[in-house]
């Protein structure tokens, strides 16, 4: 492995020659730490060291431009965006394979095909099918040139910027005598956890979701900017070779996946060899119970007659390989009909609408559930009551429903509404401006949310009440035991003794670590009441803010913004939460059993004209220091942030502004100048 470090200095006596071969080093390197971290999962250093070299790299070609070569990391990304894809016809086309969905059809082909050969047993290579964008790579002289989709077969459309973004394709073929021509066909797909991260952070943005990985992969790969693609977690898997002129003599299909992962290329590490239609049964099968373990979606396994000249002699019927077929899994998309719709009480107190389904085979089970994520997702997928659906299952994941069918809509379908109160607790159904979920407000209360409140009410930063885990709550629990967090300050020495696992010395050591966690702190006791958007910080501010915890209570939206780092959805989840009977209840509660701590008075509450407006400060402001400013805000009890968002009041802009104040513009927010913030606050 190359040691950047041991490399002679980048710009002391270095030539153009000296800099050209540095530049190759840094490339090598880079292609080395990119398959070790994209297609191995095993980066061999931390990313500090990896951003090192590539800022070397891009150094030495900004100061000498003439040094950039096409296969360069540094050109993953660049240009402007396309107007449209051009069109590419294919050297050798990209055929579709037949399918085959029963045992009888996989008999079948293995007859055709040793009937044709003559032989009594054929050798087989086997691989998972992927569920993603067949795609075609050109590399010219080692160097990737071009790249396409599969499109009709013959023609597919030119996406060569877009697959520069895919970091597990090489830019360069890992090897020294490069062949002149190589087409590497394979996959475009997206992976699992690269797919969910993807829809969470569409949701944060308030963006369309993506239905599945492979929608959200040939989405991605056919934006027309590349600069988008390259934001999206695409990856690539190598299943096979079209035209390959200067290539090593490769006599089989298992011999050309060798040599594609030896060139740096991600293949299937499921890939195996197998003998005869027996053979091809256990793969199936063996791929089956794989499938749910696998990082990424498949849709059944390929089989290729192994040997190339075996190949040849099978030839090509239609526009499919007579030597190769897929052989599909059962469909995990069914349609049904949704029977209802209600909702489910997370751990965290988060509603979610579940659809109430007619019985429906799908992805090997029998569902009758779907969840529909949130209210807005019910709304932007239009689910009504009585409506035909189209339901998705994977694996162990939780059927979903993924579209409607409005042509089978009845007249009588009923729209969905939110409830507005638990059904578990009765407590008020709350949805903050910047979430998409709905929340149970009940969180001391809540039936639902009971095992969690505890768990992190115990937790060592909160009451850190020590061996009272998730195990031993569980068991608390479904004991019926607890039912409130006050009830654990109830619990006695026979009870915890005769629960599993616990004998007497233990259950007397959670009885001291009980009696020890009364004493405590104001903010400690906060935290530990676990109100969402409170974290230990802002348990802190609130504390010394107030002081006691009955000045807390009493405090409403606008006094909690005057506390530091509040800002409106924080307040808004404090009073929500604070203001429902149940939980005051168990607050209550808690006191009575022992629980205390030093209160002060706490600091002045802020009052004056400007009580609950946000600032942001950005710039030089002529004669005021920007502490100063803060001060005279804070003193008629405006608050200052370091952020622009839709939420800020005013923004004060000073000279040297930068990022914030071109925000505020795209907001259209009040935009102050000092003379302006002094006008305000007199």
């Amino acid at each position: 492995m190359l040691d950047p470090m041991a490399q002679p200095d980048l710009f002391g006596s270095l030539g153009q020659p000296n800099l050209a071969l540095r530049c190759q080093q840094l490339r090598q390197l880079i292609a080395q730490y990119d398959h070790e971290y994209y297609v191995l999962d095993a980066p061999s250093v931390p990313d500090s060291e990896y951003d090192l070299v590539y800022r070397d790299l891009q150094d030495i070609e900004r100061q000498h431009p003439n040094l950039i070569t096409p296969d360069s990391p540094t050109q993953r990304v660049s240009g402007s965006a396309a107007n449209a894809f051009n069109s590419i016809t294919h050297r050798q086309a990209m055929l579709s394979l037949n399918n085959a969905f029963e045992d009888s059809e996989l008999e079948a082909f293995d007859k055709r095909v040793r009937e044709a050969l003559g032989q009594e047993q054929v050798e087989y290579a086997v691989e998972p099918k992927f569920d993603g964008l067949a795609i075609t790579l050109t590399y010219e002289n080692g160097i990737f040139t071009q790249g396409a989709t599969r499109g009709d077969g013959y023609t597919g459309e030119d996406v060569t910027h877009n697959l520069r973004t895919v970091r597990s394709i090489p830019m360069r073929l890992n090897c020294e005598n490069a062949p002149k021509l190589l087409e590497v066909r394979g996959e475009v797909l997206m992976f699992k956890r690269d797919f969910e991260k993807l829809n969470q952070a569409q949701l944060a943005k308030g963006e369309k979701l993506f239905a599945n990985p492979r929608n959200a992969a040939a989405g991605s790969l056919r934006q027309l900017d590349a600069k988008i693609t390259a934001t999206r977690p695409l990856s690539f898997f190598a299943y096979g070779l079209g035209v390959a002129d200067g290539a090593p003599a490769l006599g089989s299909h298992s011999m050309a996946m060798d040599y594609l992962a030896n060139l740096y290329f991600p293949v299937s590490e499921v890939r195996q060899l197998v003998m005869g239609v027996t053979g091809l049964r256990d793969y199936y099968q063996k791929i089956g119970q794989l499938r749910n373990e696998l990082p990424f979606d498949i849709d059944g396994v390929v089989y290729k007659v192994n040997q190339f000249n075996q190949q040849n002699e099978l030839g090509f019927v239609s526009r499919a390989p007579r030597w190769a077929i897929a052989h599909k899994f059962p469909a995990q998309e069914a349609l049904t009909v949704v029977e209802d719709i209600n909702v489910q009480v997370g751990r965290t107190g988060a509603i979610t609408p579940v659809a109430r389904l007619a019985p429906v085979f799908v992805g090997g089970v029998t569902v009758t559930n779907a969840t529909l994520h949130n209210e807005d997702e019910v709304r932007r997928k239009d689910v009504h009551i009585g409506d035909t659906v189209s339901v998705r299952r994977a694996g162990d994941v939780i059927p979903e429903v993924v579209s409607v069918v409005l042509e089978r809509r009845l007249a009588d379908a009923r729209r969905f509404e939110m409830p507005t109160a638990c059904p578990e607790c009765g407590s008020h159904i709350l949805k903050q401006a910047d979430e998409a979920v709905a929340r149970c407000t009940g969180g001391l209360f809540c039936p639902a949310q009971r095992k969690q409140a505890i768990t992190h009410f115990a937790s060592r930063r909160a009451m850190d009440i020590e061996g009272l885990g998730e195990k031993l709550v569980d068991q608390l629990v479904e004991a019926n035991l607890v039912h409130t967090l006050a009830d654990i300050y109830q619990l006695n020495l026979e009870t915890l003794s005769n629960l599993d696992r616990m004998a007497t010395k233990s259950a007397q050591n959670i009885l001291d670590a009980l009696d020890h966690s009364k004493i405590t702190t104001l903010a400690r006791f906060i935290y530990a009441l676990g109100m969402r958007n409170v974290g230990e910080a802002t348990a802190k501010d609130l504390a010394k803010h107030f002081g006691n915890l009955s000045a807390l209570m009493q405090a409403d939206a606008a006094s909690l913004l005057t506390v530091n780092d509040v800002g409106p959805v924080v307040a808004e989840s404090i009073s929500n939460f604070l203001g429902e009977q149940h939980n005051q209840d168990v607050i209550r509660a808690l006191q009575h059993a022992g629980i205390s701590w030093p209160e002060t008075e706490g600091k002045q509450l802020a009052t004056g004209h400007l009580l609950g407006k946000s600032f942001v400060l950005t710039g030089t402001l002529p004669t005021l220091s920007r502490d100063a400013a803060k001060e005279m805000i804070e003193a008629v009890g405006g608050k200052v942030s370091g952020s622009v968002s839709k939420k800020t009041d005013f923004v004060v802009a000073g000279s040297d502004a930068g990022s914030k104040l071109d925000k505020a513009q795209e907001l259209g927010l009040v935009i102050l100048d000092e003379a302006g913030l002094l006008a305000l606050l007199a």
